[in-house]
């Protein structure tokens, strides 16, 4: 009886958990899973309590997914970051926005990243200017192709 008590008390204690935290932002089901076994939630009420949860519709990883690329995007990382955050997150499939992109839209958003960051100076004579630049791309997420383009750009 009262192991019975304690297991409806501990799926309560997921659910109510679970929904409070989708509640303020959409999350990936690896994540919800993480946050739930930090509260010591046994690994089968979880499964039981985010199964029901996409089956609702109230947690789904292509929403989470899509959802999180756009933020990324805007806030000037590339496609190779936000699709490794992603794969950190357990989502391995890419968003529909970050396959609608083009070659060119990606160049673009480097070229605007730099010129916020740097401006759009001539690199021609300052090699460890342009390292220094390429770096901050890359670790923005930016392929080696995407640097490349950014960094031959100068305003005029």
């Amino acid at each position: 009886m009262a192991n019975q008590e304690n297991q409806d008390d501990q799926e309560y204690k997921a659910r109510a958990t679970a929904l409070r935290l989708l509640a303020r932002r959409e999350h990936s089901r690896l994540e919800l899973s993480l946050k739930l076994r930090q509260r010591k939630v046994s690994g089968d009420i979880i499964d039981a309590v985010l199964d029901d949860y996409e089956q609702e519709g109230w947690l789904d990883d292509d929403r989470f997914a899509d959802v999180y690329a756009r933020q990324r995007m805007d806030l000037g990382y590339g496609p190779l970051r936000i699709l490794g955050e992603l794969q950190q997150r357990g989502v391995h499939k890419t968003p529909k926005c970050v396959d609608d992109m083009t070659e060119e839209d990606w160049c673009q958003r480097a070229i605007g990243i730099r010129d916020k960051r740097f401006g759009l100076t001539d690199l021609s004579k300052d090699w460890d200017e342009k390292m220094r630049q390429a770096r901050f791309l890359n670790r923005r997420g930016y392929s080696a192709s995407q640097v490349e383009r950014a960094l031959e750009v100068r305003s005029n």
